[in-house]
């Protein structure tokens, strides 16, 4: 999760030990509040008896994730470095398009979450935001390139596992919300293969590498 404006290539930022640090730092940072709401989702779908605020958990991990995506996620990008705002979000660079593209839809979801999780609406179309970020989001990650990097081949290695798994995440929060009643066997099934599916996205990208 960096960038290197004007230096892909040999010898340019994201080549460099401070920008690889960089991008492992973020997808780490990541990484950590994934497994941490991951965790929390999988206690609920076990039905374990945890306190009401636990629900609040994966909201507030996706809120810092997409915050922290939309001003650090790009080491030249707005608000941190010499892009201005319109140039960052033009698709001047389309890895950095992609990357406040992350945050935007995190900080969406985040908000859709808490508005389900504290009762404001029990409609089903609120759990829309999250299944579309992760179905998007998943299949950006095919696609989604950092230059011509020396480490290109494992990094498109961790973008595909980590694609595939969140487009199986995607679908089994769908099939949860969607799938039929809340209290039933299948529904159940599908919140621990969702809660499953995300505790194993947190630990790859704790174990992200250039």
């Amino acid at each position: 999760m960096h960038h290197a404006h004007g230096t892909q290539g040999s010898g340019g930022w994201e080549e460099s030990a401070e920008g690889i640090a960089y991008s492992e730092f973020n997808h780490r940072f990541a990484g950590l509040f994934v497994l941490l709401f991951g965790l929390a989702e999988l206690g609920h779908a076990l039905r374990f008896p945890l306190p009401l605020w636990s629900r609040l958990v994966l909201p507030s991990a996706l809120a810092v994730i997409g915050i922290y995506l939309l001003v650090w996620s790009d080491h030249d990008a707005w608000p941190i470095g010499s892009l201005t705002f319109l140039q960052t979000f033009s698709g001047y660079d389309l890895e950095i398009l992609q990357h406040k593209f992350y945050g935007v839809c995190t900080v969406m979801a985040a908000v859709s979450e808490t508005v389900r999780r504290i009762g404001v609406t029990r409609n089903p179309v609120w759990a829309a935001p999250l299944v579309f970020f992760g179905l998007t989001g998943a299949a950006l990650l095919f696609v989604h390139s950092h230059g011509n990097h020396p480490a290109t081949p494992a990094i498109e290695f961790h973008h595909a596992l980590l694609g595939s798994l969140g487009l199986g995440a995607a679908i089994s929060s769908a099939m949860a919300s969607w799938g039929g009643g809340a209290a039933s066997h299948p529904a159940k099934q599908w919140e621990l293969a969702w809660a499953g599916l995300v505790i194993v996205m947190g630990i790859q990208l704790l174990l992200y590498f250039e």
